[in-house]
């Protein structure tokens, strides 16, 4: 069943795409050149995140060709947050303790002109979690990555029922929320579902790779949020565009691991090595990118 709402929402959504503004092939072949300066540049990017998905997180990184830094002490903020390329917060485990480095962090990367991603976890589930996440937008991220479920929770800022940190909604419920979120913050706004939604408020695209099974790892929404991070650090002038690269490539080299895994178990470790392992011609045969007609 799963397997067929996911073929369902992508059918329903590429009937809304129009991919002929922009042919497909230029993506792909803009997503090979993002990769390669990746790997070539190796931004460092550094974590704020969660304890469950620290360990995904971090080798998605290094798989892609960036160098993670999961530094989280308030002490080390001034010292070390200037250096980095970007910036990824997640409020996944959010502490009390743990929210004055995630702001100073924030505030150092939007004052030095550095691009920094949210990630605003289960963002609706009480007043303490929406109420940082409102906060941290008004420090100026580059991107905001949620599923469909947070993103409408930033866009009312209200909290609503969840299902901790699944979401009650598909990507495309979600597009005019992101829309109005991207308008109100600056922020490129990216929805991950069965096809991942980015916008900045005007432009809508679509990225169509991924597998379902994916959702059944943790941590894989965190993990491409920190793709994310590495894209924009390379290209921060074109946020839009490297979010949607982001998504796609993260979702073929799930599309690769799907090939060979049993479950999600081996999914997870043939994830990372296809990210790894991934070849031009691989990656422009399977990069699936929509503009979406108003």
């Amino acid at each position: 069943m799963e397997a067929e709402s996911k073929a369902e929402a992508i059918a329903e959504a590429e009937s809304k795409a129009d991919d002929q503004v922009e042919p497909s092939d230029q993506w792909a072949h803009k997503a090979w050149t993002m990769l390669t300066t990746v790997r070539r540049q190796s931004p460092l990017i550094q974590c704020i995140t969660n304890f469950v998905s620290m360990d995904l997180m971090a080798n998605t990184l290094l798989s892609a060709g960036a160098s993670p830094a999961m530094l989280h002490t308030l002490e080390e903020i001034p010292d070390f947050t200037p250096q980095v390329h970007a910036l990824c917060l997640n409020v996944g485990t959010l502490s009390a303790d743990w929210l004055p480095a995630m702001k100073a962090a924030a505030d150092f990367a939007s004052k030095s002109a550095k691009p920094w991603v949210l990630d605003p976890v289960a963002a609706g589930a009480s007043g303490f979690r929406l109420n940082a996440c409102l906060d941290l937008l008004q420090l100026k991220p580059t991107v905001i990555r949620g599923n469909g479920s947070e993103i409408m929770a930033l866009s009312k800022a209200s909290v609503q029922p969840t299902k901790g940190v699944d979401s009650s909604h598909e990507s495309t419920d979600a597009m005019e929320a992101a829309k109005s979120l991207a308008r109100s913050t600056g922020a490129v706004v990216a929805v991950s579902g069965a096809v991942d939604i980015v916008t900045d408020g005007e432009r809508v695209v679509g990225a169509h790779n991924g597998v379902a099974m994916m959702q059944k790892i943790t941590a894989t929404g965190c993990s491409v949020t920190a793709l994310i991070a590495a894209f924009v650090a390379v290209d921060p002038t074109n946020a839009l565009e490297a979010t949607a690269l982001a998504l796609s490539i993260f979702g073929v080299a799930g599309e690769m691991g799907m090939s060979l895994a049993k479950g999600p178990a081996s999914l997870r470790m043939h994830l990372i090595d296809s990210l790894y392992g991934l070849d031009e011609a691989t990656l422009i045969s399977r990069v699936k990118i929509t503009n979406f007609c108003d």
